[in-house]
């Protein structure tokens, strides 16, 4: 009795004693009505991911946050529960509803994390109102048409980099395949929608100068789920306080180039930043949409085409038979490329394996909620499919981590792989310039294979090691290949 009146007095005596035991009160019961009242509560998942959503910020920070989710979903099933509000579900048949039936599900508030200098992107908004006049003015330059009648000035790009290439292997160092082809990226990118070269092919050293640029809108991904005002907190302090020297300077090289463009295109032109001046908008916004498709097209199509060089590479039997494909395909009944059955089944299963974009595309359940298989998913619910989960489906793939372009050959490919293929993700928000960057594969493998550059190279690393960001990043960021 002494011992509650004493603790009744310091209650009611000592605010701070008071404030402190009604916190930890509250918490305790916003924990318990996480793991059990919430409308999520049936779902499986770590105990942590149900508590906060700490558990996932921390595991997206540090770049394993696919590896770990998939783990989880052996554990749990095809649901799993990785923060109070959002859940993980690795089941092809959910791509349709949320991304694809009557426009899909609205995107999350946190690709407002990947805005351009205080603007929205035809990418980043979660508004159509906003992205249709945007994305409908750009359209026809990603047609099958458009990229046709610009082939000879894409495939001199790829020349350049074939070039260097082989000019880089004769020097008997190790060559970063990484960084040449990312420097075709930009330039096909470029020279196609800017109708300005970027001629990152031609440049001297080890280390594009746009990589930087690149490389620090691939970290934000480390920070993706983040609400967009901690975000855009942080991001302040890691500018004002962390900034360095060469992402700067990579900075300044790339909104040079992208301004000058800008400031040049005339009037009625009919390039990607004329098109979007043409809806009459302000230049500073077109140079920050022009911006963000020099990334993503420089990121993710780097990534894949030095994976298949690679993987290439490791199975010289595939490079042999991809070779004989490619030279035999010649004079007057000479097919386009895109018919070839062989290049055609490396260039998709490059894509399957390369994980350019490995974790999950979120969500948000509408009002009126969802019903997914029996399991009910309240409005507000942040809900995704990834990558990750679905190309490394055993079910769909058997030995899913290894490269076999076998698998997409016909009398082996199977509706079920089909399915679970989602390398540019679907639907209405699917990768706007997925006709670019698949030619782009084609006749960078094409042309890579036609010389022969890749005989005689052997991998210097025996794995490759990925954050696993929304845009994976290579640590060390080298693939090197070393010639004999």
């Amino acid at each position: 009795m002494v011992f509650l009146e004493t603790a009744l007095g310091q209650l009611t005596t000592n605010p701070i004693v008071t404030l402190s035991i009604a916190s930890i009160f509250l918490v305790l019961c916003q924990c318990v009505y996480r793991c059990t009242f919430h409308p999520l509560a049936h779902i499986p998942g770590p105990l942590l991911a149900k508590l906060t959503s700490l558990w996932l910020h921390y595991h997206a920070c540090i770049g394993d946050e696919a590896t770990v989710i998939h783990e989880a979903h052996k554990r749990y099933g095809p649901l799993v529960r990785v923060s109070p509000r959002e859940v993980d579900i690795a089941d092809a048949d959910a791509i349709a509803p949320i991304y694809i039936s009557k426009g899909g599900f609205p995107k999350a508030p946190c690709y407002a994390n990947f805005d351009i200098d205080g603007h929205k992107t035809i990418f980043s908004t979660e508004d159509t109102e906003y992205r249709a006049p945007r994305a409908k003015s750009i359209m026809p330059l990603f047609s099958t048409k458009s990229i046709k009648d610009n082939e000879a000035a894409i495939y001199s790009c790829v020349d350049n980099m074939v070039k260097r290439m082989q000019e880089e292997a004769r020097t008997a160092a190790p060559v970063n395949i990484l960084n040449l082809a990312r420097s075709l990226a930009l330039d096909v990118v470029s020279t196609h929608l800017f109708r300005e070269n970027y001629n990152g092919t031609s440049e001297k050293g080890g280390r594009l100068s746009a990589s930087a640029f690149v490389d620090a809108y691939v970290a934000v991904g480390r920070f993706f789920y983040l609400s967009n005002t901690v975000f855009s907190w942080l991001s302040w302090i890691i500018d004002k306080y962390f900034s360095d020297e060469r992402t700067e300077i990579s900075m300044g090289v790339v909104d040079k180039f992208v301004r000058k463009l800008v400031e040049s295109t005339p009037k009625d032109a009919q390039n990607y930043p004329g098109r979007m001046l043409n809806l009459g908008l302000s230049k500073p916004e077109v140079i920050a949409q022009c911006k963000d498709l020099m990334f993503a097209g420089t990121d993710s199509t780097g990534m894949n085409l030095a994976t298949i060089c690679r993987q290439l590479v490791l199975h010289p039997d595939k490079y042999e038979k991809l070779r004989r494909e490619i030279m035999s395909n010649s004079g007057p009944e000479k097919q386009e490329i895109q018919g070839l059955p062989y290049l055609s089944a490396v260039v998709k299963e490059g894509l399957r394996i390369s994980m350019a974009n490995p974790t999950r595309l979120p969500h948000i359940v509408p009002p009126g909620g969802w019903t997914f298989k029996s399991t009910y998913f309240p409005p507000g619910s942040i809900v995704g499919c990834s990558a990750y989960e679905l190309h490394f489906n055993e079910n769909a793939f058997p030995n899913p981590f290894e490269f076999k372009p076998e698998r997409w050959l016909e009398g082996h490919e199977t509706s079920e792989a089909n399915k679970n293929w989602f390398a540019f993700g679907a639907g209405s928000r699917a990768c706007i310039a997925r006709n670019l960057a698949t030619i782009e594969l084609y006749m960078g493998v094409e042309r890579v294979v036609e010389s022969d550059v890749l005989r005689g190279a052997k991998v210097c690393q025996d794995e490759v090691e990925l954050y696993e960001w929304f845009n994976a990043s290579v640590k060390g960021e080298k693939m090197e290949l070393i010639w004999s």
